[in-house]
């Protein structure tokens, strides 16, 4: 019987090839595994890593997607602490800028999708003129973030698809900070909401605030109102209405309530509280923006639920605090006297209170000193 040693070597040098392949794939999985189930790190631990001059870490990243008909995957790659803390300011500065106009990222998310035309793109994306679109067309190229396709179209270029799918990820983790922005601007120019007198009146807000529940009672969900003053010149609003909603927002992490008390122009419009004279009404927002501290505590769903607030910031996630037999809203704030120096008055209360309870003869509004 004659061997065929070329055969036999060629079968060998592939079944080593899948060895070390497979032996690949099962290191990188225990890496993601042991990863996962490692221990949160003890402070004796973490002090120990110092003096022993272990590093700062690493970022580790990878993924896989299809679009426009392609399928990609990219292998799990590095990046150093070191590395990423040493990146050129600069340069980074000026690839966020580059990046930081509306229209370009929708330019750019829309022909990761698919490659369009000048004029695809101005229909899709209702830029109304050519002259427009091509002043950005023209820095995206320049930036090697867009190339044009021999036959017109412009498409993404696939060596930039990673870190710009990236970027994207770590914009929609720090999609808040966005209302923390519109928050600080808020702070800054309180008149606009609190109308132009000089000694901005205290009540607004809290008539604000008690909007929230009057709105409730007319979709018919709330029947009674409690106000709360308290010592400290802080004051709560109690009422028996759903609850404001405690789910995650779609493709976010962050819950509706969170959303509504930072998000400054969700809801300024024709249904929020506004004062004579003041260019945008008063939403909850611009409460929590002007509040040295709020607190919500939320009854819904057989839960109780709490998130406390500084400056209009979060202090802590939506935490769940206890078991619910009714649903409500109770909304504690003391209004920043940076702003707002002067204290509630009883009389004020009892007249505001008596002309929404005539407007509204279903509704009860009880008031605590």
């Amino acid at each position: 019987m004659t061997r065929d040693l070329s055969s036999e070597l060629d079968t060998l040098k592939q079944q080593v090839a899948e060895l070390q392949a497979a032996v690949q794939h099962w290191n990188t999985e225990r890496r993601s595994l042991a990863a996962y189930a490692a221990p949160p790190e003890s402070l004796n631990s973490a002090a120990e890593a110092e003096q022993s001059g272990a590093g700062p870490g690493s970022v580790f990243y990878s993924g896989h997607a299809r679009l426009n008909g392609q399928s990609y995957r990219w292998e799990p790659q590095e990046r150093p602490m070191e590395q990423l803390l040493e990146v050129n300011n600069e340069k980074s500065a000026k690839v966020l800028a580059a990046l930081s106009n509306r229209q370009r990222l929708d330019i750019l998310k829309s022909v990761i999708q698919e490659p369009l035309t000048g004029i695809e793109l101005v229909e899709r994306l209702g830029m109304g003129t050519t002259g427009q679109l091509y002043h950005h067309l023209k820095a995206l190229t320049g930036a090697d973030l867009l190339v044009q396709e021999s036959g017109g179209r412009y498409a993404f270029p696939s060596h930039r698809l990673l870190p710009f799918l990236l970027l994207l990820a770590s914009v929609s983790t720090l999609e808040d900070t966005s209302d923390y922005m519109d928050t600080m601007r808020t702070r800054n120019n309180a008149g606009i909401y609190l109308g132009p007198a000089q000694n901005f009146d205290v009540h607004h807000l809290l008539w604000a605030v008690i909007e929230n529940p009057v709105m409730e009672h007319a979709a018919g969900y709330c029947s009674e109102i409690g106000i709360f003053l308290h010592d400290d010149g802080s004051v709560t609003v109690t009422d028996n209405g759903r609850g404001i909603p405690v789910a995650s927002l779609p493709n976010s992490n962050i819950p509706a309530v969170q959303s509504i008390l930072t998000d400054i122009h969700r809801f300024n419009g024709d249904g929020a509280f506004k004062v004579p004279g003041a260019e945008q009404g008063i939403s909850i927002a611009v409460v929590n923006a002007l509040s040295g501290r709020l607190t919500v505590d939320i009854r819904r769903g057989g839960r109780m639920y709490r998130q406390e607030y500084r400056h209009g910031v979060p202090q802590s996630g939506l935490m769940t605090v206890g078991i619910a037999k009714d649903t409500g809203t109770s909304v504690t704030f003391k209004p920043d006297q940076e702003f707002l120096g002067t204290g509630f008055e009883q009389a004020r209360l009892n007249e505001h209170s008596h002309e929404l309870m005539k407007a509204y003869p279903g509704l009860s509004i009880f008031i605590n000193n």
